[in-house]
């Protein structure tokens, strides 16, 4: 029995996901970092076992009514743990926040401006004190009434609904009009109304150009449909909509994504005409501090915002003192580039993880877990020593810091290692190591203890010689003036430089029509589905295939089971009881809605007759419960080339761990990432091909690195040309080419410091990246 006051967190017969009965003790009052390749069970253990059971027995403690208002996670599958203090856990969110959250909403720092600007801001002769929230653009009391906020307004224009004025109605010159039936009704309308939907578009009167496409007015009227020969059409009463009452009202109400993109392509966005942009009313906006009104300060860069003057009254000192010294620690981790008024979904992960790792840092908790996920995603090696800082502070303020994480850097900082593995999924899930760092070096099955400890050269490749230059820019974007860049062509480039330097914006200015790029294909680590619904079967395509092996069984045809039989998101094979979830909510009023299997199929999602088909011995959903390594020998021996093709490009991008019918929302950005690039894989590539890839190594172990960086240059000594966005130094330094963006970030950025081999930019003076990516060469030599 472990004392009071024993210093250990002690897990025992920890069952989550693939953990398989897991005994491990961790000090606390320490840095502890948890290591293992992908899906080893690593998050497992530190998030769905310690943070999840801290985050319980606190719940235990909340009175049951206030219970309901807290989103609670379920009760991890775990035999006992003691030992444990209360938890805070800073994940990496990948859910989209909303256009409204901004770098001051997530820090808390608006609030401390607001305040500000009502209690010490230089009011115009005679106006009244604003409380602070009319200094917010997120309060009826502050937001501009003629954009609700927003800054920007949505307008069309002629030019946007009619791209080419040649083109007759009929003829579809009304590019926002629907598609299909709904368009032909729209355009019969017209035709009724005595419109002439022959003539071209520019030959019409203005004043009916007008009409048809910005009126307010709904007509309705009887609708003579032009008879086919082959059938009859009854008239019909037909209600008019213009083009662009049909655009907005798309916009704004479909909950379609693909509608929604299509409406905003017949949008041109504008500031807001009474605003300017800054989204606040008028008599916000007139309040002064320092000269400055709240938006133009909102604007600035944080690290020049902390330099503002204090005012010349006590209010005024205490609170700039209190924004000043909320500001440091986010200046601290390298973000001082950013600004108040930053849209939050305009940051990566590793940005929004940082601004909420510093807003913990001002909190002073004492004597809690801290459990990250990998902070140090997205970081340039120069901004990780910041972070390595940041964590020593965490743990010196008297807390314990859990840390899931890949960096090597971080992980030989650490004062304590929990190594999972030794492989993923079933192949995974047993602590390796649960000790110093130094020690995991006798451990012979760990994965990370080949690259912790391996100082051996890399092996020297032969930089590849381009076969022409895509050329970017000049590009004036956010942080970018005037940049111009080269890509070569048929080579492997990295873009580098520290977060905020503009990386992304130069890439993102890549399109298909530049000539040379011929296909653009680009891989992002966004979600490849957002219900349970899509998995990793149906996103590569590989569930069609399998549905249509099981409908030319034998039992099947005899049955008259066509493929629509075996999905389990229509009605006929699929469980009614649970719609084919494959499992029901079950309501626990003051505790977390559980999910049980659903009763009647008992988790298979489909219905008994379906399940009674069967292919070489398994049903459907005995298949689709094989992960991709088992189900690769599976098929081996069938006659089913589209299966193995699709399987054996899951396992060249290391995802053998994963089961075919895996919910999309289980998977980590970087297992999405690399399903995108394996349903590229597995296409016929016919020509040359432009891939473009966003930090593809967030998430992957250095083991899981080797695996991908494989394939990436597989497809350039295939003839395509590959760029990526990157901060390890292992994969810059296997580049052909680099492009270094810098020297740092937001307005100290946007221009190349650095073009050239790897060797090159090494050398490079002024450059953030140089000094690291030499270290990296030199050890590889």
């Amino acid at each position: 029995m472990p004392s009071p006051h024993d210093s250990y967190v002690r897990v025992r017969g920890a069952r989550e996901h693939n953990l398989q009965g897991v005994d491990v003790d961790i000090p606390r009052d320490v840095l502890a970092v948890f290591t293992g390749v992908s899906g080893s069970g690593k998050s497992s253990l530190a998030f769905g076992t310690i943070y999840a059971e801290a985050q319980r027995r606190y719940f235990e403690s909340v009175a049951p009514y206030a219970r309901r208002l807290i989103h609670q996670v379920g009760v991890p599958k775990v035999g006992e743990i003691t030992g444990l203090p209360p938890a805070v856990s800073l994940q990496q969110r990948r859910s989209a926040p909303t256009s409204r959250s901004s770098v001051g909403t997530v820090t808390n720092l608006s609030n401390s401006l607001r305040m500000l600007f009502s209690r010490a801001g230089d009011y115009p002769e005679g106006a009244e004190r604003l409380d602070s929230d009319a200094f917010s653009p997120n309060t009826a009391a502050g937001a501009c009434p003629e954009c609700h906020g927003l800054g920007q307004v949505h307008r069309t224009t002629e030019e946007s609904l009619v791209p080419d004025p040649s083109l007759s109605i009929r003829e579809g010159a009304i590019a926002a009009w629907p598609g299909a039936w709904q368009g032909k009704n729209l355009r019969d309308i017209l035709d009724t109304l005595g419109y002439d939907v022959d003539r071209p578009w520019r030959e019409l009167p203005a004043e009916e150009r007008e009409w048809i496409l910005f009126t307010d007015e709904q007509p309705v009227v009887t609708v003579h449909p032009v008879r086919d020969a082959e059938r009859i059409q009854r008239p019909y009463q037909g209600t008019y909509m213009s083009a662009q009452r049909y655009v907005m009202k798309t916009f704004s109400d479909t909950k379609s994504a693909t509608l929604r993109a299509k409406a905003e392509r017949f949008l041109t966005s504008a500031p807001c005409p009474v605003c300017g942009g800054s989204r606040l009313r008028p008599e916000a906006l007139a309040v002064t501090f320092a000269g400055r009104n709240i938006a133009e300060l909102a604007a600035l860069p944080l690290a020049e915002l902390a330099r503002m003057p204090h005012g010349s009254t006590e209010a005024a000192r205490i609170l700039t003192e209190d924004l000043r010294s909320r500001i440091a620690p986010v200046v601290e981790l390298g973000l001082g580039y950013l600004g108040l008024d930053r849209a939050t979904p305009t940051l990566s992960a590793g940005e929004l993880q940082r601004l909420r790792l510093a807003t913990q840092l001002r909190s002073g908790l004492f004597g809690v877990v801290y459990v990250l996920d990998e902070p140090s995603a997205g970081l340039h090696p120069a901004d990780t020593e910041a972070l390595l800082t940041v964590l020593e502070r965490l743990k010196s303020a008297g807390n314990s810091v859990f840390v899931v994480e890949h960096h090597l850097d971080v992980v030989r900082g650490a004062d304590w290692l929990v190594d999972v593995g030794p492989l993923a999924g079933e192949h995974g899930g047993r602590v390796l190591h649960s000790g110093p760092v130094a020690e995991l070096a006798a451990v012979e099955e760990s994965a990370t203890a080949r690259f912790l400890f391996d100082r051996s050269p890399a092996p020297v490749r032969e930089v590849r010689s381009p076969h022409g230059q895509l050329k970017i820019g000049p590009v004036t974007r956010h942080n970018l003036r005037g940049v111009t860049a080269e890509f070569p062509l048929g080579v492997f480039t990295a873009v580098t430089g520290v977060s905020g330097s503009g990386k992304s914006t130069l890439i993102g200015e890549v399109t298909e029509d530049l000539a040379g790029v011929g296909r653009l294909v680009s891989v992002d680590q966004k979600p490849i589905g957002r219900t349970p619904r899509s998995n990793l079967a149906t996103y590569t395509g590989l569930f069609d295939v399998v549905r249509k092996v099981f409908a030319a069984t034998d039992e099947a045809r005899r049955r008259g089971y066509g493929v629509g039989r075996f999905s389990f998101n229509v009605a006929g094979g699929r469980c009614e009881t649970c719609q084919g979830e494959g499992f029901v909510s079950v309501e626990l009023l003051f505790l977390p809605s559980t999910y049980a299997p659903c009763p009647d199929c008992a988790g298979a999602r489909y219905n008994p007759e379906t399940l009674e088909v069967t292919y070489r011995g398994r049903n459907i959903a005995q298949v689709l419960d094989l992960t991709v390594e088992g189900a690769a020998r599976f098929f081996a021996r069938t006659d089913t080339p589209a299966v193995a093709r699709s399987l054996s490009t899951l396992l060249d991008v290391g995802l053998d761990y994963l089961r075919l019918g895996q919910p999309a929302t289980e998977l980590s950005g970087g297992e999405a990432q690399r399903i995108k690039l394996a349903s590229e894989l597995q296409r016929v590539r016919r020509g040359h091909t432009f891939y473009l890839l966003d930090e593809p190594t967030t998430g992957l172990h250095p083991a899981d690195v080797e695996v991908l960086m494989r394939q990436l240059h597989g497809l350039v000594d295939a003839g395509h040309t590959v760029v990526v966005v990157e901060h390890d130094m292992t994969v810059v330094a296997g580049a052909d080419w680099v492009i270094d963006l810098g020297p740092g970030g937001g307005d100290a950025g946007g221009r190349i410091v650095a073009a050239g081999p790897p060797g090159q930019v090494a050398s490079a003076a002024g450059s953030q990246t140089a000094p690291y990516l030499a270290r990296v060469l030199r050890q590889g030599q």
